[in-house]
């Protein structure tokens, strides 16, 4: 790898990309998270090889290379999305009326999920989905703190750097992420908490797998286990582990779960059509 870095630094971009595609899936998952369209993401990876690459001769290597460029990629994100609203707590709310009221959209539905490849529906991976839609209620540096550390794993010294905090403020953004998802999920998921209100992933299973028993699929997981017994921190954290261990951009369902994006978008006035 040094080698490989050293021939990077005299502007060697093969070598440069070796490297680069070490982490190259999962930086573009962590910029999906954030700006939840697989165009952008793809765009933003680009610019984040070229400008790192550009940038290659300035890194003092006190940090791994990964930290550095998810630094340079965090602040193209936070420059693209700046200009964007914070997405509403009721996005699902509003997503389900949308698809009731448009035929197009059901359709759309159907047909990813009976058609592409990555059309499955699995209850799992809509737990992810959620939880990329509730990170983007968040104030956007707590966004990119709380997915950087619960979902990707960095340490809150290599967070400090990637987002230019210090450790002390990192943690303070960690705490208040991390206390507003636990009171978002505690209100609206119905999975882990009596009280909650959206019954979105039981509806869909029973749409899309008619066949399969929603209840055995839940009870699969730990987190449905566990919802009467452990606290809501708890079951945050159980939650953030299942959400680390999926790839929205490559899992099973990821072209049924891109369709529901696009109507979460919609809905939130990011994109005035829906590309089906």
């Amino acid at each position: 790898m040094q080698e490989k870095l050293r021939l990077a630094k005299t502007g060697d971009i093969n070598a440069y990309h070796e490297l680069f595609s070490g982490f190259q899936k999962e930086l573009k998952a962590f910029i999906y998270r954030l700006v939840a369209d697989r165009s952008d993401a793809d765009d933003l990876t680009h610019d984040s090889f070229i400008k790192s690459f550009s940038k290659i001769r300035t890194f003092n290597e006190k940090s791994s290379l990964k930290t550095w460029v998810f630094s340079i990629a965090s602040n193209l994100c936070l420059d693209f999305l700046r200009k964007r609203n914070r997405w509403s707590v009721y996005s699902q709310d509003k997503s389900r009326a949308f698809a009731e009221t448009n035929m197009d959209v059901e359709e759309a539905l159907i047909r990813t999920n009976k058609y592409s490849l990555n059309g499955v529906y699995e209850i799992k991976e809509h737990i992810d989905f959620c939880f990329t839609c509730m990170t983007k209620t968040l104030p956007l540096e707590q966004q990119i703190t709380l997915i950087l550390k619960d979902i990707y794993g960095f340490t809150v010294t290599e967070i400090a750097e990637i987002i230019s905090r210090s450790p002390g403020v990192v943690k303070h953004l960690l705490h208040d992420a991390r206390k507003t998802m636990m009171v978002i999920f505690d209100d609206r998921c119905a999975l882990i908490s009596k009280k909650g209100v959206c019954h979105q992933c039981s509806e869909l299973n029973g749409y899309f797998n008619p066949k399969q028993k929603t209840q055995e699929e839940l009870m699969k997981m730990q987190l449905v286990k566990e919802a009467g017994v452990l606290d809501i921190e708890q079951l945050y954290f159980l939650r953030a582990n299942l959400v680390s261990n999926i790839n929205p951009l490559t899992s099973r369902g990821t072209n049924l779960h891109e369709v529901f994006m696009q109507i979460t978008r919609k809905v939130e006035g990011e994109i005035s059509k829906i590309d089906y």
